[in-house]
């Protein structure tokens, strides 16, 4: 028997299928959006040429075209494999609120206004979150369902030095919390596998960032990709991914330590093909899914076995 009652099928971590069927009553996807933004951490006012595993800032999944063009063709793309699903528009590319507030809501507006949008998805840094963008994103998240995304990485500053994140750990916990007194839902993004980090410090992020209790959170591997400066200390030997094994049961040792009403919306990613260095497993999305199923039933764990009490609210629009 499952002990984790919050799923339609044998997992034991809150998925991201799970959460739409019960906000939305059915299947959604994400229309995957390039709004043309850079990133302080490349244009000069914070670094240049991003985090050291950044390349291109997940543009390869994107398509070169204006706004509008972009939404049709990810509605089709959607509605090829999927007829009846409606879909998030997901600002991914960079850093999605680095923006005056006037280019924001010309762009958010015109991608909400786009039938089959059912909301939207903001990726972007704890940085660049101003008074008046913030007061903007809390008016969408009255009207629609609305999430802004925080590349947090790792709770451990030393390891965000080493690749260039551009701000403290401190920094993040203040924009945190001015989205959560503003009722704006927000996913967490991390990455195992950073360099110089050990079992215990990934651990300790999924720990620490579990207590801030976020509406979602996104776990991810470190994909060393070609033209990135990762890329260049793992061919000179400096860098050693992250096994298989290693990944699968980290990542079920770190759900226990999240909320069950945290919805997982990812376990792991997709690094471009053409570019991926290593590690090459991650191209077998499988069969990791699989083990980290495998794993949490062989540990009898689940998400939130950490914590000793939870809840769930489920909030429908």
């Amino acid at each position: 028997m499952n002990p984790f009652p919050y799923a339609l099928d044998n997992k034991r971590y809150h998925t991201l299928h799970y959460h739409n069927l019960q906000v939305f009553g059915g299947r959604v996807e994400k229309a995957v959006l390039n709004g043309g933004f850079t990133c302080p951490n490349i244009d000069g006012t914070k670094g240049t040429g991003g985090c050291a595993f950044c390349d291109g800032g997940s543009g390869a999944f994107t398509h070169p075209a204006p706004l509008a063009e972009q939404l049709r063709l990810e509605m089709a793309r959607i509605h090829k494999k999927r007829p009846e699903a409606r879909a998030i528009a997901y600002f991914q590319v960079h850093t999605n609120t680095y923006a005056p507030l006037p280019r924001l809501r010309e762009l958010y507006e015109e991608a909400l206004a786009c039938p089959g949008i059912c909301g939207l998805s903001v990726g972007t840094r704890p940085d660049c979150l101003p008074e008046d963008v913030l007061d903007y994103l809390a008016e969408i998240a009255a009207r629609t369902y609305l999430t802004v995304e925080l590349g947090v990485q790792t709770i451990h500053d030393r390891t965000a030095a080493d690749f260039g994140r551009g701000y403290a750990y401190a920094d993040f916990l203040g924009s945190y919390h001015r989205l959560q007194t503003r009722g704006i839902r927000t996913c967490l993004h991390i990455i195992n596998g950073l360099p110089g980090e050990n079992h215990a410090d990934m651990l300790e992020t999924a720990r620490v960032l579990g207590q801030l209790r976020p509406q979602a959170m996104k776990i991810q591997l470190l994909h060393i990709l070609k033209g990135t400066r990762y890329a260049e200390r793992f061919e000179r030997g400096e860098i050693r991914p992250m096994t298989q094994d290693d990944y699968i049961r980290t990542v079920a040792e770190q759900l226990a330590y999240l909320p069950p009403e945290t919805v997982v919306e990812r376990v792991t990613g997709d690094g471009e093909k053409a570019k991926l260095l290593a590690p090459l497993w991650s191209m077998d999305k499988i069969r990791t899914l699989g083990g980290i199923d495998k794993c949490q039933r062989e540990m009898d764990s689940w998400q939130g076995k950490n914590l000793t009490s939870y809840s769930i609210p489920v909030h429908k629009i």
